[in-house]
């Protein structure tokens, strides 16, 4: 959520940076109900005032055995009027939360100007694509070879777009996810947590999904909850409504969950194969830092989903997503890209974004500084991976003339020991 203040003091700053998302966002209702808002506040003031001048009055009348029988009624019609004014104040407030959580973050001023994908910029590119003296077979293929994923019975028992791992598929997705974490909090510095995969609206609100993303959300109507599309809605909230010590920032979590998403707007696109599902498997990243430490720990979080595709051997990219094309949340963002042989594709495995304190509006989440003055904090997070992109990866850049694939020398002792799958 942006701060209001801001709004209101330099909107026309504010209207350009949304202006570079596009999409036609708009601050003239935002500030106008702010404006209506405050001349009833001001006017409130004012009667409140009145009525103790008025109060005051008709003691002095009683008390002299006067006639107050105008003022007693003037206060009754103050008292009726203020009472109106409450009810008039929190329609408004109501009206200004929902306009103020429809907009999304302001860009960073280093972001790019862009209007989608074709306006990122390549930061990097690390590691070399591999070569076959064979022409390399898609992940769907490769799977159904060795029998490791089962798309149809999938289907059956769930409907299209819920993979089936079996046998070493399921082995090896359990490896990635024991040597991800591992690696987080062994060597990266993360305290995992295992978060509830069923959130409530507040949580859903405290992270962006909600009010904007509903129609791409799975929802139990029944209990009003959420199945969660990332582990950054439930790790993100931990530390809502609390105020934190700046001592204990940045504080580092990660997490795996199952994430659930419904993509609606993505119809027919991406049908064969995993590429793109309702539900996967992702480790998460998630950090709480102060508003001078971010940049930093923005660049640090995501050299920790580097060093993972690293260690994995694949090669990757990182890629600065141009203003139109960022996250609703996000203030900037890096999208980390591996390459897939069989498909001929960069598959994002990894959005590392730096909300500012963004998030933290939305969810009331604070820290006390070395003064004592009370702050927002600023939050980020990244996938550290996400699955069955990684897989798919793995599938096809380390398939053997033979239809075996190569285990990621990492993730061998995680594997049993095996060197291949097949």
């Amino acid at each position: 959520m942006l701060d209001l203040n801001v709004i209101r003091s330099e909107p026309e700053q504010v209207a350009t940076g949304l202006g570079r998302r596009g999409g036609g966002h708009t601050l003239d209702t935002i500030l106008k109900i702010d404006e209506n808002r405050r001349a009833l506040i001001t006017e409130s003031d004012e009667l409140r005032n009145r009525r103790n001048v008025v109060s005051k009055e008709v003691g002095r009348l009683k008390a002299s055995g006067g006639d107050a029988t105008a003022q007693m009624a003037e206060s009754k019609t103050i008292g009726e009027r203020i009472k109106q004014i409450e009810g008039d104040l929190r329609d408004l407030d109501e009206s200004l939360r929902q306009a103020l959580l429809m907009l999304p973050n302001v860009p960073a001023e280093d972001v790019p100007d862009g209007a989608g994908a074709e306006d990122n910029q390549i930061v990097k590119t690390i590691g070399e694509k591999p070569r076959f003296d064979f022409q390399p077979l898609p992940h769907w293929d490769v799977c159904e070879k060795l029998g490791v994923l089962d798309m149809a019975r999938a289907a059956k028992i769930a409907g299209s777009g819920f993979p089936l791992f079996v046998g070493q598929g399921a082995r090896l997705v359990r490896a990635l996810l024991t040597w991800m974490l591992d690696v987080q909090t062994g060597q990266n510095g993360y305290t995992e947590v295992w978060a509830p995969v069923l959130v409530n609206p507040k949580t859903m609100t405290g992270t962006g999904q909600l009010p904007k993303f509903e129609e791409e959300l799975y929802r139990l109507r029944d209990d009003d909850l959420y199945l969660i599309p990332t582990a950054e809605v439930p790790v993100t909230n931990l530390y809502q409504d609390e105020i934190l010590a700046e001592a204990d920032l940045p504080m580092l979590r990660t997490a795996y969950t199952p994430c659930f998403r419904r993509e609606a707007g993505a119809a027919g696109r991406d049908t064969r194969g995993m590429i793109r599902v309702h539900q996967f498997d992702k480790v998460e990243m998630v950090k709480f830092t102060t508003p001078e430490a971010s940049p930093a720990e923005h660049e640090s979080l995501t050299a920790n989903a580097e060093g993972l595709i690293e260690q994995l051997g694949l090669p990757y990219r990182r890629v600065l997503l141009c203003a139109g094309d960022m996250g609703f949340s996000a203030r900037k963002c890096f999208d980390l890209e591996v390459y897939a042989a069989g498909c001929d594709r960069w598959l994002e495995v990894s959005s590392c974004s730096n909300f500012g304190d963004f998030q933290a509006r939305r969810a009331n989440i604070r820290y006390r500084d070395a003064g004592g003055k009370v702050r927002f904090v600023h939050t980020l997070n990244g996938s550290g991976l996400a699955l069955p992109r990684i897989f798919i990866a793995i599938m096809e850049n380390f398939q053997q003339a033979d239809g075996r694939v190569r285990v990621p020398e990492v993730l061998r002792p995680y594997m049993g020991g095996a060197e291949f799958v097949g």
